[in-house]
């Protein structure tokens, strides 16, 4: 006969149940839980795997294999039926087993799906145990693989299945792929290396605290998973941390970055803009935001301008913004930042010394520009990177690929056999877009050029063999700074070899920093800056903003001087589109009928050839060892690659243009 403490317990977990349905059909819900069979409607023999007997997580407990029952239970299986019912009845038994010296002893049997589980047999010992908070629930368990596709969350479980292999861990499920990468990557272990007992509970141990502070902090519900925050966190924080920090203090850590959290997450949230945003304050906005009287303005650099051309372009950009804006701003240089660990403290000098706006010139300092960000809400941070989905601080980066576009017309002018070579430095963001514009450039003016493609992060000496292939004519990296010696060297930029064996400069896109840190300033002192912090922003600026400029050889036949002068004046003004016609890839889709401009992002994220490129992009298996890094941190497939714990090396600043 049930005892009265079982008939309670189950009156309790209806009254949950019925509550819980009720909140769920208010919010347009579904109260029942998930069925594989509908998910899977046929699960051929093929695509499972018997798992065998195991303790599997009840929180992903998620659904049925088959509709027969669930309308007894709400998502969470808490009871729905009334309590005279023989569902009631046989709940309550399995209760009185629970509470007695004999507990419930049969494993259920499940379906696993995509990291959750289907109960084929067993729906109220789940219920039992989950109204009891059992953590662990003893379960018979077959494997349903899903069928190999694109799907970001497919391919991501399938990195589980061999997370799962070395660590037999159904904690975290990332939806993702590469976050399974880059959370072994956190916590010192390679893919594939066998967890000890004694690493597995302990990782068990961190995350559920890191859980409950999660929980605590994401009162709103946001479609972000805790493991999802984890790794956001840990590009902050050692992993040890979580064995050491208390409660209210792992909270507060987490809540400093809680909107990059979210940001992160949501990768379709990152904006970017073509022009420095603001808008013309009016009555209104100087209230709000009436403007600064003086800027305090800092750089922070890997290198000095002496050791490095890329911390030179930026030096001479904060000299222009001193000599643009005079005793209205005060500008402070601080250099040496090799590691995260200078990085911040360089960054904490300048805060120190009163910076209201922080600079951090070079796409590895990103990470300690975070730390900073979170430490010091009230101080502005930009990174000098792209594609970066952090709310907290903003990058910026320069449309190479116009001034790529002018250079192409000019080598395929000079070209005499119809062949150009092209010198890029890596597969990141807005390189196959700096590529493809100098392909079009050069069928502008010879409909039958063909763009020969090397790769500096790979094996080999670019150069000398598109040399030895007969080549004459070459793209290389770009010019830093506006003065002509980086040019006129032909390390840099496009030239040709002469008959002689010479090389002849021909052109090169440059870099002209001051015009943004110009326009930051400018914003940031009339009061017109926008302190959006719930969303990413990424400048993206070209010759319109003055950003990038072009930097014309003396040696260039004067004719094709003057093409070049028409293109970019064209292109400054707006009235030019480089991609803006019929492009075919080498793959022979048509990438653009020419009726439409593609979108800024659509062009930073290219990962494609123009039909006219002879070359691929390199795969992470072909890269050298030094220049995954800078891949990792910026590349097109980043997120197919796990994550280093540093940034790249400073001997790769000077390669990434």
């Amino acid at each position: 006969m049930p005892t009265q403490t079982a008939m309670d317990e189950y009156n309790a977990a209806l009254r949950q149940g019925l509550k819980e349905k009720a909140e769920l059909e208010a919010a347009g819900k579904k109260a029942n839980p998930a069925v594989l069979d509908e998910l899977v409607p046929d699960v051929a023999a093929e695509m499972t795997r018997d798992l065998g007997l195991m303790e599997i997580p009840s929180e992903r407990i998620i659904g049925t294999k088959s509709a027969g029952r669930i309308t007894a239970f709400t998502p969470h299986f808490r009871p729905l039926l009334e309590a005279n019912s023989e569902f009631a009845s046989k709940w309550v038994s399995l209760c009185d087993a629970h509470l007695s010296s004999t507990g419930i002893r049969d494993p259920i049997s499940c379906y696993e799906y995509l990291g959750n589980f289907y109960v084929q047999e067993g729906n109220k010992r789940v219920s039992v145990l989950r109204h009891f908070g059992a953590t662990r629930i003893p379960a018979t368990v077959r494997r349903v693989l899903p069928a190999p596709s694109d799907d970001p969350r497919i391919q991501a479980y399938y990195e589980f299945l061999d997370f799962f292999k070395a660590t037999k861990l159904y904690t975290v499920q990332y939806r993702r792929p590469a976050d399974y990468g880059r959370l072994l990557s956190y916590l010192g272990k390679k893919p594939g290396e066998p967890w000890t007992e004694g690493e597995i509970r302990t990782f068990k141990a961190y995350f559920q605290y890191f859980q409950d502070a999660f929980n605590a902090i994401n009162t709103r519900g946001a479609d972000v998973l805790p493991e999802e925050a984890l790794l956001h966190w840990l590009q902050l924080y050692p992993y040890t941390d979580l064995g050491k920090l208390t409660a209210p203090e792992l909270k507060k850590t987490l809540s400093s970055v809680w909107e990059d959290v979210l940001s992160s997450s949501r990768p379709d949230t990152v904006k970017v803009e073509t022009k420095v945003d603001g808008e013309k304050p009016n009555i209104i906005t100087r209230i709000i935001s009436p403007g600064l009287e003086h800027l305090n303005v800092a750089f922070v650099y890997q290198l000095t301008p002496a050791t490095s051309g890329w911390a030179l372009g930026h030096e001479e950009g904060a000299e222009y913004l001193q000599k643009s804006l005079g005793d209205r701003v005060t500008v402070r240089s601080y250099y040496g930042a090799n590691t995260t660990e200078d990085a911040l403290y360089a960054i904490k000098e300048a805060v120190k010394d009163g910076a209201q706006v922080v600079f951090t010139t070079a796409p590895p300092l990103r990470r300690a520009t975070l730390k900073a960000a979170a430490e010091y809400p009230k101080v502005h941070f930009l990174n000098c990177s792209v594609d970066q989905p952090y709310s907290s601080i903003r990058s910026y980066y320069g449309r190479v690929y116009e001034g790529k576009f002018v250079t192409g017309a000019i080598a395929g002018a000079m070209a005499q056999d119809d062949r150009i070579g092209y010198i890029a430095s890596y597969p990141i963001y807005g390189v196959p877009a700096s590529i493809n514009a100098f392909a079009l450039g050069a069928q502008l003016t010879n409909p039958r050029a063909q763009v020969e493609l090397r790769w500096t992060c790979v094996k080999g000496n670019p150069q000398a063999d598109l040399f030895a292939d007969g080549i004459r004519v070459i793209s290389n990296r770009d010019t830093p700074v506006q003065s002509r010696m980086y040019l006129d060297f032909c390390s840099y930029g496009t030239y040709q070899l002469s008959d002689l064996g010479g090389l002849i400069p021909l052109a090169s896109p440059v870099w002209v920093w001051g015009k943004f840190y110009e326009a930051v300033a400018q914003k940031l002192l009339s009061g017109a800056w926008k302190n959006d912090k719930t969303q990413a922003k990424n400048y993206w600026l070209g010759m319109d903003s003055g950003v990038i400029d072009l930097n014309l050889s003396e040696k260039l036949p004067e004719g094709v001087r003057t093409m070049a002068m028409i293109l970019q004046k064209a292109l400054a003004a707006g009235k030019l589109d480089p991609f803006r016609r019929k492009i075919t890839a080498q793959d022979g889709s048509v990438k653009s009928d020419g009726s439409r401009s593609l979108p800024p992002d659509e062009i930073l994220h290219m990962d494609w050839l123009c039909s006219n490129v002879i070359g691929s992009i390199p795969t992470v298996q072909e890269l050298l060892p030094m220049s995954i890094p800078m891949v990792q941190e910026l590349g097109i497939h980043r997120e197919t690659i796990p994550m280093e714990k540093e940034g790249l090396g400073h001997e790769d600043i000077d390669r990434i243009r």
